[in-house]
């Protein structure tokens, strides 16, 4: 499910960032346009990983970064868009879990799920809203967790729904100014993103879509690509 509009962003050969590039999601919503002919500049934590994205990208330059240093969250974007034809596309593939119940979450704990689920994702928005041109395309992933909220979530829903907010805020200033705002809510994804959750134990829940899969239908197809929803 997505929330916004996307026009033909980056079909036909375009260039797209891909930013959390070396996550369990992020690693097919860089790989799978990449397979299909768009330019993909992946950005990460992993440097290991990055190169691997990278050469299967065709030895498209990569960018690492931190998501708990906000300052350098903004950066990836303008560093793409320098890049020879510029930038059509900016995903946003950036997020951890915490798990367990709200009185159990420590400070710290709450702090971090609420920088990288929420602050690293707005500020590499900043970015792309700076780097992009106008008929540009901004798509970042809040989660499904903003729709169907579960027991034990509080923290981390908390922080996607602060998250979706701001991009649906995003979305209306940028209305009719160019650059299509996407808020995607990937289902859940079997890619085993409780698990290592920085607070708490994996509820038990089904089995969850095949991450590629998702990726491909949900992020990827009508965003990352080629067409609308």
């Amino acid at each position: 499910m997505t929330h916004g509009r996307t026009d033909d962003l980056a079909g036909g050969g375009g260039r797209a960032l891909v930013v959390g590039a070396t996550g369990a999601v992020g690693g097919p919503a860089a790989d799978v346009p990449a397979d299909r002919g768009v330019s993909v500049a992946p950005a990460g934590r992993d440097r290991a990983r990055l190169e691997e994205r990278s050469g299967r990208a065709g030895g498209c330059p990569a960018r690492s970064f931190d998501a708990y240093d906000l300052d350098a969250c903004t950066d990836p974007a303008p560093w793409a868009a320098r890049s020879p034809g510029g930038l059509d596309v900016v995903g946003v593939v950036v997020g951890v879990a915490g798990l367990g119940p709200a009185e159990d979450v420590s400070a710290a704990a709450a702090d971090h799920l609420t920088t990288v689920d929420a602050l690293a994702p707005m500020a590499v928005g900043r970015g792309a809203l700076r780097g992009l041109g106008t008929a540009g395309g901004l798509a970042v992933v809040a989660g499904a967790v903003v729709d169907r909220p579960m027991r034990g979530t509080a923290d981390h829903t908390a922080a996607k729904s602060a998250l979706a907010a701001w991009l649906g805020v995003v979305r209306r200033e940028r209305r009719g100014r160019g650059i299509s705002v996407v808020d995607v809510r990937l289902p859940h994804l079997d890619t085993g993103f409780a698990a290592r959750a920085v607070i708490g134990g994996p509820p038990v829940l089904p089995r969850g879509l095949d991450a590629a899969t998702g990726v491909e239908r949900q992020l990827v197809t009508p965003v990352l690509t080629r067409g609308e929803r």
